[in-house]
């Protein structure tokens, strides 16, 4: 197993997760990472990167990149040299479903999993955090422009197991995820705004920038849904501890 940071949901332009971001720069053990920053969730919205080439460049030291998918065209080779050269990755927040369907046309999908094989920190903020696991709640539907939507069950990448809610502290997200969870056979993996969890080899721990930031595992059992808080530590523990 390689790293993956899983952020909940935070604004990366007002340095709401500045302390999350910076330990995801010190996980690559390099002095000047090279940092790929992959918008497709948003359409690769300008001011978007501008916000990550602010932060893990100008603040954080990174050499940083975009991968403009949604609007650029590339050839392959220019794909797998921008994904396999980055030491971190880090997947923007947006219409996951939408990210997904272009990641797996142009073979991103494929080409991400090998980097993680490989050793780069993956990292990303609600759909970028989404794409991680096997699936995930989304409120795609909410950027197709109806008034009637409603979460969904998505499929993704299955780097990590179980379903997945970032932004588990807004809206009506807990009780809806208690629902999806209810009879899916999976373990939920909830993360409020503002935390994080890293998955490292074997291991995980919880960091968050907000004293009441958190995150939580919501299981199924024979007496109901069980759903239990993530305390967090500054050392990391067993991820067999989690599931």
């Amino acid at each position: 197993m390689g790293t993956i940071v899983v952020i909940g949901g935070g604004e990366l332009s007002e340095l709401e997760t500045l302390e999350i971001d910076r330990e995801v720069v010190n996980l690559t053990n390099k002095l000047k990472p090279k940092a790929l920053f992959i918008p497709t969730a948003s359409n690769d919205a300008l001011g978007y990167c501008d916000s990550f080439a602010s932060v893990y460049g100008d603040r954080l030291g990174c050499e940083t990149r975009s991968l403009l998918l949604a609007t650029n065209s590339y050839t392959h080779e220019e794909i797998v040299d921008a994904i396999m050269s980055a030491d971190l990755i880090y997947v923007g927040g947006g219409n996951t479903a939408k990210m997904l369907e272009i990641w797996r046309e142009t073979g991103v999908d494929t080409l991400l999993k090998e980097a993680y094989a490989s050793g780069t920190v993956l990292s990303g903020l609600s759909a970028g955090s989404i794409c991680w696991f096997e699936y995930g709640h989304s409120d795609s539907e909410a950027f197709e422009g109806n008034k009637g939507w409603k979460y969904i069950k998505l499929e993704a990448m299955g780097l990590l197991r179980g379903i997945h809610c970032p932004h588990y502290d807004e809206d009506n997200r807990s009780e809806d995820f208690m629902r999806m969870v209810q009879g899916s056979g999976l373990p939920g993996i909830a993360v409020e705004n503002n935390c994080a969890m890293i998955f490292k080899d074997n291991e995980y721990k919880v960091i968050s920038t907000k004293d009441t930031a958190r995150a939580f595992t919501i299981i199924d059992s024979d007496q109901g849904v069980i759903v239990s808080e993530l305390t967090q530590h500054s050392k990391f523990k067993p991820l067999s501890d989690l599931y």
